[in-house]
């Protein structure tokens, strides 16, 4: 989830900004800090960092040090029990706020209508792991389910097992995406490494389709390859479409994420990256180990906030901590991980001279 209500008053201000009209720094710091709601958000929960993948354009596969850990039952109980849903009225209000503000209608199929009608109302359950590794996860969905959370999570579909996903369909998961980035079995493992394919995991969703309609089961399948700016990408993204063409899925080729990785910049469609980062006032993050975090590209969990397992979540959203990290965002001072290892704006590179004004 992200915070909707932020998202909609933050709008007019952030259009000021990004057109380059020169504003006040202190003032824009005390004009978005009074649209924060007090209440905590979370984006997304890290349920377990375990991933057998290794993919080429992934941090976690070279650079992540941290513990492979899966978060415990209560912890995540803790968490969801502190968060409420989206009400239909709130929904709505936002549902055409989207429309109006970006020219994104309800309806589609586009990285951008995923962003703008998925992501805001939906607990993530992933991060720098795979989902399908988690043994909890049909646990996890029930508890969501008996909550009224929407749920998902994106997924490698090399790891599914037909039985272990449809009890997580039938125990309510909302969206699962299964990434696809060729279908061309050898590329795909130069790509995501030795354990992933497309020839298998496409026959394994092709029987998950045909069980979830005979079921009538309403977990959405999301199929998504990367831009990876490949010299075939855009041949190899209407082969993928072809192959799942009549059947009951959602399709959409999706921008590269964290491109700093590959020390590269070839841009970006996404409505999300392009805009000022709005996390620290939108979202938490809480990882595997129960630890709140800045977002979820901290894959190292490196700027921590807080410890969800121990600490209300109300105290972590508005404790000092977090008002550090999201005035770091201003001042930008020297090492801040958010201006080296992420391709998102920070506010603070919309203003010039010291932290009091322009």
């Amino acid at each position: 989830m992200i915070d909707i209500r932020f998202y909609m008053a933050v709008a007019g201000l952030k259009k000021r900004l990004m057109s380059g009209e020169k504003m006040d720094r202190g003032e824009v710091f005390a004009a978005i800090e009074g649209m924060r709601n007090p209440d905590p958000v979370v984006y997304n929960i890290e349920t377990t960092n375990a991933c057998n993948m290794r993919c080429r354009m992934c941090p976690r596969t070279t650079m992540m040090t941290r513990k492979v850990e899966k978060l415990g039952m209560d912890a995540f109980a803790r968490v969801v029990d502190q968060i409420r849903p989206w009400t239909a009225g709130e929904w709505s209000a936002w549902e055409d706020f989207a429309e109006r503000e970006y020219g994104v209608p309800r309806g589609g199929e586009s990285e951008n209508h995923f962003f703008l009608f998925v992501i805001p109302k939906v607990i993530q359950l992933h991060g720098y792991g795979d989902p399908l590794l988690d043994s909890d996860m049909a646990a996890r969905l029930a508890l969501l389910e008996e909550r009224r959370f929407p749920s998902y999570f994106s997924c490698n579909p090399s790891n599914i097992d037909i039985a272990k996903n449809l009890e997580m369909f039938e125990n309510g998961l909302d969206f699962i995406k299964y990434s696809i980035e060729t279908v061309d079995d050898m590329v795909h493992k130069q790509i995501r490494g030795a354990k992933s394919d497309f020839t298998e995991s496409y026959r394994k969703i092709l029987k998950l389709v045909e069980e979830k309609e005979k079921r009538k089961l309403g977990t959405r399948i999301v199929i998504t390859m990367l831009n990876l700016f490949r010299t075939d990408q855009e041949e190899d993204y209407l082969r993928l479409r072809d192959a799942f063409k009549g059947i009951d899925v959602y399709v959409y080729l999706k921008s590269q994420d964290q491109q700093w990785y590959e020390n590269k910049w070839k841009g970006t469609k996404s409505i999300h990256w392009t805009e000022f980062c709005q996390c620290p006032w939108s979202s938490v993050t809480i990882k595997s180990n129960g630890e709140a975090a800045m977002c979820m590209e901290d894959f190292n969990n490196e700027i921590i906030l807080g410890d969800a397992r121990t600490e209300p979540l109300a105290a972590i959203w508005n404790g000092a901590r977090y008002a550090e990290f999201r005035r770091s965002h201003f001042d930008m001072p020297d090492g801040i991980k958010c201006t080296k290892q992420c391709d998102m704006k920070l506010l603070g590179e919309f203003f010039s001279g010291d932290c009091d004004g322009n």
